[in-house]
């Protein structure tokens, strides 16, 4: 296995199901990634059908978390006052068998992002063919030395 050894705060790109599992279980690596962003471990790129796509997800697996919907609110606002927004030009679909991932995908590649953060590796796996790297949550925190 190849180590990676990366400078502080690289740009990554945080699947949806990162904040789904974050704000589901406090336990796992997404509740942590979650956690250190905006800390200057790794910056993180946004665009605006991302943060919609964040804001239906978040919001749809709410009533099975401990958050309230203001909650969730107060977290996307966070995120997006923290992150780097990117506008994306260029389409590179269809990548992905899921039309949600090509836009993580194009947003990664705009934004020149060290890594898309995901659970779905397998899903990504076109967009690894393409030389982007895709990472899980555990992975990011190895590699930025976040891990508890």
């Amino acid at each position: 296995m190849v180590s990676y050894v990366i400078p502080l705060a690289v740009l990554v790109v945080l699947d949806t199901n990162v904040l789904v599992s974050a704000i589901r279980s406090r336990r796992g690596a997404s509740f942590r990634v979650v956690s250190l962003i905006g800390g200057g471990h790794f910056d993180i790129a946004i665009s605006v059908p991302l943060v919609l796509e964040y804001e239906d997800a978040l919001l749809r697996a709410q009533p099975v978390t401990s958050l309230d919907e203001a909650d969730v609110r107060s977290l996307l606002d966070y995120v997006c006052s923290v992150a780097k927004r990117q506008t994306i030009f260029y389409l590179w679909r269809p990548l992905a068998r899921d039309p949600k991932d090509d836009m993580v995908a194009e947003l990664a590649i705009a934004a020149g992002a060290y890594a898309i953060v995901t659970h779905n590796l397998r899903d990504f796996a076109p967009v690894a063919d393409l030389g982007q790297r895709v990472i899980t949550p555990h992975q990011l925190l190895r590699e930025t030395g976040t891990l508890p």
